[in-house]
Parts: structure tokens; sequence; C-alpha cells
């Protein structure tokens, strides 16, 4: 089972930007298709952005617009720029591999604050 580390959280202003980045352990990374996903406090945990194997993407509305994924094959990662942050977007980020099943292993995540 593939797993994931999360990192590049933090806290900034509205209207600001982060870079998260996400590694996958194991081997055939670019064989298959990765999500974002986030969950803030008293929400369930919901869909961001996908790329497939092909970098074909797909964004919650949300965050289009705003946000990009994009992947590094040869380095078994995952990224997402976040542009023109607001409070809303405040969570806890994931990545997984999709389809996402309940058999999930979700990592630890990373925290992304946005300051009004």
């Amino acid at each position: 089972q593939v797993q994931f580390v999360e990192s590049g959280g933090g806290l900034t202003q509205a209207g600001g930007s982060l870079r998260l980045s996400c590694v996958a352990s194991g081997n055939f990374f670019s064989t298959y298709d990765v999500g974002w996903y986030r969950q803030s406090p008293l929400k369930q945990r919901e869909f961001v952005a996908a790329i497939t194997d092909t970098a074909n993407t797909t964004y919650a509305s949300s965050v289009k617009g705003r946000f990009i994924i994009s992947r590094d094959n040869a380095k078994n990662t995952v990224y997402l720029h976040m542009n023109n942050l607001n409070p809303a977007d405040t969570a806890v980020y994931y990545c997984a591999k999709r389809p996402v099943t309940v058999a999930t292993r979700w990592g630890q995540g990373t925290q992304v604050t946005v300051s009004s």
C-alpha cells in the first residue's frame, strides 16, 4: 500500500500563497492518479484537486483558478500550488492515491492556516 508524506503547510495571510508537497513511497508512482484533499474542524474531508498519470487535472470549484496541481514522477512527488488563499482554505491537507477507498491509509497531512 502506497504511503504519502505531506509537507509545506504553514500560516499565511489572506491573499498569500503556499506550495504543498506530497512524496509517495514505493514504485510505479508514474502509473497512478493522485489527489489532494482537505479537512477542517467539524467538516468532512473534501476533494481539492487531482492529477492523472497522464497529467490531466481536475479541481473543486472552490479552488479552481487559484490552485494548481502538478507532479514530478522522477521525485515521486505531487505539488499543490495555492494562490490567493482565503480563510476558508484553512484545513489539514492530505494526498492519496486515487480512487480513495475505505482501505486508503491517510498520512499526517500538513496544516494550512490563513488569517484574515
